[in-house]
């Protein structure tokens, strides 16, 4: 299938490993190009390199208001066009409600809740007809998960904004996605697993829990990305999608 990426361009943030860098992957593989950001700048270009001369690598932190506009002005001169984002963002620490203090919320809030807004803001000024912006959130939209109250503070809240923003850029033509990962195995849910007493044995336990009895691949999840991020999701706006296996059986 044709999804219709050939020399568009996207800016994803947060995209030197993980899920980011799995969509980044995916994107180039089907013919886009793309600017992608961490907050190291060496690591950012290498991982731009491995991907070929389809890729930028920039630092930049979502957190620093002046990122979102750099990042699509970069796209803009080094490829001509800008034609969508997709805001992903490192989790904020773990922890229950009494370890997390003022500093870690504010931080967190930060990179994860305002550095988010701020690049949606930005992009949609620069957006035209056929653009589209992504989120990348968690299962935690829906259900809380234990041991990560700052992100399950922060991530429903920006799902609202994600939507309330597709009804707002809808009438202009501009499509706006969550994405929802489920126990996808990367370096992040290795260490959340981590943490417990058997990490072995909670890994066993969790993967029982999904229907499709294993934990998802970082591929997996950037397949589904680059397609909600793709002229051929062109009528796909204002909707939460889960990528879990089917851990979630509701609607």
């Amino acid at each position: 299938m044709d999804l219709g990426l050939k020399d568009r361009v996207y800016v994803l943030t947060g995209a030197t490993r993980g899920l980011g860098l799995a969509t980044a992957r995916r994107l180039v593989a089907d013919g886009a190009r793309v600017v992608l950001s961490g907050r190291d700048a060496a690591t950012a270009e290498a991982v731009a390199a491995d991907l070929g001369p389809g890729a930028v690598g920039v630092a930049a932190d979502n957190a620093d208001p002046a990122a979102a506009g750099r990042l699509i002005a970069t796209a803009r001169e080094r490829f001509g066009r800008f034609d969508g984002v997709l805001v992903s963002v490192g989790g904020p620490p773990a922890g229950r409600f009494a370890d997390n203090d003022d500093d870690q919320w504010r931080a967190a809030f930060e990179s994860v809740f305002l550095g988010a807004v701020r690049l949606a803001r930005t992009a949609a000024g620069e957006l035209s007809e056929g653009g589209v912006i992504g989120f990348v959130l968690s299962s935690s939209v829906h259900e809380p998960i234990t041991g990560l109250t700052v992100s399950n503070g922060l991530r429903p809240g920006l799902a609202g904004f994600a939507k309330s923003l597709a009804t707002e850029l809808g009438p202009r033509g501009i499509r706006v996605v969550g994405l929802l990962p489920g126990r996808i195995d990367t370096d992040r849910v290795r260490e959340l697993d981590g943490l417990t007493e058997d990490p072995e044995a909670t890994r066993a336990a969790r993967a029982a829990e999904i229907p499709l009895r294993r934990y998802g691949t970082p591929e997996e999840f950037g397949t589904v990305a680059a397609f909600a991020l793709s002229p051929a999701a062109s009528y796909l706006t204002g909707v939460m999608i889960p990528v879990d296996g089917g851990a979630r059986h509701g609607f």
